[in-house]
């Protein structure tokens, strides 16, 4: 949990999920059942947008979602009249209540909210309503099947029609290139405020979030695809508000410095990924076969390149010292063990520490079967032409490596077939 969140639960006002008189907001026909969706609008300051919003998205439910839905105002330490205005909505609209927390942050307000929903899936949008409410339904459906596990607007969608000025264009473009470059993420539109969730799974990821602000909604992605759930995408309609008050400039600072939290954490192991896809994620198609072989040959191939270039050039520092067969091996034990080391974090996505001696035993053992055919190749060579020149020895050592390097690949996806973190 993030730090400090127990004290934000506390200092919630203890009526902030009741009317003003005291009873359980929307006391119509049906209160008594769970709601299958509950809606947050998370809002700050917003006493001017806020009743029209609320009443197009409760005319909007009536008469398009065919199942029980909630709206609940997350207000966030707002300072002007949104609360008021909030618990007024509550007063006249049945199936509107009222969250009040009174520290700011727009994460903050609905990891407190959804955390505590009983409904089976919880979604938000933002006030300002930019995204078209008909991608609503698509948005959730796949959801309530048990298709997808999470669901998301995407702005940059080709099917997808926006409206906004170039600026915020090439900023949202860049971020999410900056996404997928850094933290190889898949999905498209991080930052669109129209998401969706199975609440079962967001009990389960939602600790881990630490974020508050903006940068919640692209932690709690990344930590969902890192874990191997399926994320839906639906283009969708929207239309830049021109009176939004998020400053650009300090979001897209605090989304980097996020970006840089996450990864990190990725790579130190300090997200228990490995446990949470054990539990959480979609199991591989066919037992003991890990999805995502087209991107691990990629990964495997470049560190392939780089270990074959280190070891040529140990081979030929170290063989006019110690000779052809005790440089093969010098140069092959140092390779291996970096190899080792460089796969199990890159290319199947094995972070932190644990296991990692077993990891490099094991690789050890591949070691050993490019060092038979590696040495061996050496001394078919050495029986056949004595005389041979250190190039050409090295040239027979490399095709030999190669061979080796199919193995290592076959050999490698066994050993971390249990514990991989594969990303494509």
């Amino acid at each position: 949990m993030v730090a400090g969140e127990g004290s934000n639960l506390e200092h919630m006002t203890s009526n902030s999920l009741l009317r003003a008189d005291g009873r359980e907001p929307g006391s119509g026909q049906g209160n008594s059942a769970t709601a299958t969706l509950e809606v947050v609008i998370p809002v700050y300051n917003e006493e001017a947008d806020l009743e029209q919003c609320i009443r197009r998205l409760h005319a909007h439910l009536d008469e398009n979602i065919p199942f029980r839905a909630q709206i609940t105002i997350a207000d966030n330490a707002s300072t002007d009249g949104t609360l008021a205005v909030a618990h007024r909505l509550a007063d006249e609209i049945d199936g509107v209540r009222v969250h009040h927390l009174e520290e700011k942050g727009r994460g903050r307000a609905l990891k407190a909210v959804w955390l505590a929903s009983d409904a089976d899936v919880v979604a938000y949008m933002d006030v300002d309503l930019s995204t078209d409410l008909n991608a609503l339904m698509p948005l959730i459906a796949p959801l309530l099947s048990g298709h997808s596990d999470l669901a998301i607007g995407s702005r940059l969608n080709r099917a997808s029609r926006v409206v906004r000025g170039a600026k915020r264009e090439f900023i949202s473009r860049s971020y999410n290139l900056i996404l997928r470059t850094s933290l190889r993420a898949k999905f498209s539109d991080a930052q669109c405020g129209f998401k969706a969730m199975r609440t079962d799974v967001a009990r389960q990821l939602l600790p881990l979030v630490q974020d508050t602000g903006w940068f919640f909604d692209t932690e709690l992605l990344v930590i969902a695809e890192k874990v191997g759930l399926r994320i839906h995408e639906v283009p969708v309609d929207w239309v830049d508000d021109p009176d939004s008050s998020v400053n650009i400039v300090d979001t897209a600072v605090k989304d980097l410095q996020g970006c840089w939290r996450v990864g990190r954490a990725l790579a130190t192991g300090a997200l228990p990924v490995a446990a949470l896809r054990k539990s959480l994620g979609r199991e591989p198609l066919v037992a003991g076969v890990p999805h995502g072989m087209v991107g691990q040959m990629m990964r495997f191939g470049i560190i392939g390149v780089a270990s074959t270039l280190a070891y040529a050039l140990l081979y030929l520092i170290a063989h006019p010292l110690i000779g052809a067969q005790a440089a093969n091996f010098m140069g092959l034990l140092i390779t291996a063990v970096l190899n080792t080391a460089a796969n199990r974090a890159f290319t199947f996505g094995v972070r932190g520490s644990e296991g990692a001696g077993k990891h490099q035993m094991q690789g050890l053992v591949v070691f050993g079967v490019a060092l038979a055919l590696t040495s061996g190749s050496l001394a078919i060579l050495h029986a056949a032409a004595p005389d041979v020149s250190r190039h050409v020895e090295l040239a027979v050592l490399v095709v030999a490596n190669l061979v080796a390097t199919v193995c290592r690949f076959v050999a490698l996806r066994w050993v971390f077939r249990s514990t991989e973190d594969v990303q494509q």
